[in-house]
């Protein structure tokens, strides 16, 4: 193979290569295929083509090639890719001494999916932090892929990643290519919410059958390729609407008396504060796990433990309520 020495296309100033482009070909070599990639990316399609030709050309040489299976690294490529990789784990390894620094400000970062427990246990987290040396935090919502390649390529310290049972096998073996840990926090069904001036907000059980005539609110960056395929037994709502953050579904929900939505279980709090409902309804495939995720590498500190207490405590609440 020839040799390359990758440290000299690291960007600084200039037309050097920016480390972002080093993640953009990871993520296509992981999954085999542009398209994937773009999708977990949250960007274009043609946006990562051609970032990739824009990366060829700086290099000089192909890095993958089409065949019939998605996309291969060419002899180059590979070789490339391998150097990527380390460039990619020495860099957040460089990120993570820096964040022990104790004289230094703490970064401390989490991904989560879209649940309101998880939510509460974060904000009575942060809550309780010292911040005399000073802090930054950053929470990203986000779905499950997202959430493991924060931990693996973006120097998350932890995530929490959310699937159907019955997609276990496939995110298990995801966990285990990226070389991550994982626990369980907690095993639940999805509930609906909805208004309480919603036409079935009496209604103690719900069946499908009733909720054919409303509209679902759905998050559109959770509703991934493999999870419509296991909802094809639970019959499509007529009426959906996508949303991407927080704020709009409870004004959806408590505004709009018609829609509902399948989350995990609420806090009554937040219940109360913006005057819904939840209950339960029978559904095929409706068994969800919530599982917090790191690197195998890391070292659970202070900080992890305060916020697993929290989250452990927002969850009894919660399912002390009998959903």
């Amino acid at each position: 193979m020839m040799s390359l020495h990758i440290s000299n296309y690291i960007s600084e100033e200039g037309n050097r290569i920016n480390t972002v482009y080093l993640n953009y070909a990871l993520e296509i070599e992981r999954t085999g295929s542009i398209t994937q990639a773009a999708q977990n990316l949250y960007m274009a399609q043609p946006n990562l083509s051609k970032a990739i030709k824009d990366l060829e050309k700086e290099l000089g040489f192909t890095i993958f090639k089409r065949a019939t299976t998605g996309v291969k690294p060419t002899e180059e490529g590979a070789e490339f890719l391998h150097h990527a990789r380390h460039i990619i784990e020495q860099l957040n390894a460089v990120e993570r001494i820096s964040q022990r620094v104790g004289n230094e400000k703490l970064k401390y970062k989490i991904s989560i999916p879209r649940g309101s427990y998880i939510v509460d246990g974060f904000t009575c987290f942060l809550s309780e932090l010292k911040l005399e040396k000073g802090m930054e935090v950053t929470i990203n919502e986000t779905n499950a892929i997202g959430t493991i390649n924060n931990v693996v390529d973006r120097g998350y310290n932890l995530g929490i990643i959310r699937y159907q049972m019955v997609d276990e096998e496939h995110y298990m073996t995801m966990l285990r290519n990226n070389h991550l840990s994982f626990e369980t926090i907690w095993e639940f069904e999805y509930v609906l919410v909805m208004s309480k001036r919603h036409p079935l907000a009496d209604k103690a059980v719900i069946t499908m059958e009733d909720l054919k005539n409303y509209t679902k609110i759905a998050h559109g960056d959770m509703e991934l390729p493999h999870i419509r395929r296991n909802n094809a037994n639970r019959p499509s709502a007529r009426n959906v609407i996508y949303v991407y953050e927080r704020g709009s579904q409870f004004d959806l929900l408590a505004n709009v008396p018609t829609t509902y939505m399948w989350v995990s279980p609420i806090p009554q709090k937040l219940l109360e504060k913006n005057q819904l409902v939840q209950r339960i309804c029978r559904a095929q495939d409706n068994l969800y796990k919530d599982v917090m995720i790191f690197r195998e590498d890391y070292r659970i500190n202070e900080y992890d433990r305060l916020f697993q207490k929290k989250l452990y405590e927002s969850k009894v609440d919660v399912a002390l309520l009998g959903y």
